[in-house]
């Protein structure tokens, strides 16, 4: 048996510094109608909220076809857009998930999340806009997550768009811009 050889020497009663920065924070969209400014409000977001990293989860467009009747550009154009924001910000806390450009079909939202749990690591805080929240609502793996995760909405949802399962959780999510404890994960 042998032991590593990089061992560190500490002076006695070190204590490694706190990580101030906690949970992972999704931004779950197609990005279809994203611009340059509400990409730079997720990165404000991530540095005021004081987040690891900010994940960009673009939808393949098979999967946005079952979320929504409405279309979107090929993924690739998406991406390639996607990557040109992020090299022109030049932001390290900032990755781009192809996890959908890989398997090139629909993805369902409980498989995608366990994928970035297993990937990222928790806490998880998901970005949606209001409309894709109460699509999730909708889904019958939404009360497992919304328990082990957190959602912060792009805007207020109307009255009538929110599900009933939104409205029941309604502790579980806020909408960015509120004040959200990220210590409660």
């Amino acid at each position: 048996m042998r032991l590593a050889q990089d061992n560190i020497q500490v002076p006695y009663g070190y204590e490694p510094p706190v990580d101030s920065r906690k949970g992972i924070l999704v931004y779950y969209d197609t990005f279809e109608h994203a611009t340059d400014k509400e990409l730079d409000q997720a990165v404000d977001l991530m540095h005021n909220m004081s987040f690891k990293k900010l994940v960009l989860y673009p939808l393949h467009e098979s999967t946005a076809k079952r979320m929504s009747e409405d279309a979107v550009r090929p993924y690739y154009k998406r991406l390639d857009m996607l990557h040109d924001w992020r090299r022109s910000i030049d932001e390290s806390g900032v990755v781009i998930e192809g996890l959908e450009g890989k398997r090139k079909k629909y993805t369902p939202i409980d498989s995608a999340l366990r994928h970035l749990t297993e990937t990222y690591g928790k806490p998880l805080f998901l970005l949606l806009s209001p409309e894709t929240a109460s699509m999730f609502a909708s889904y019958d793996s939404f009360e497992p997550w919304i328990t082990r995760i957190r959602l912060l909405l792009t805007s207020g949802p109307s009255a009538s768009q929110m599900h009933p399962r939104l409205v029941k959780y309604a502790h579980r999510w806020n909408v960015v811009g509120e004040q959200v404890d990220v210590s409660e994960q």
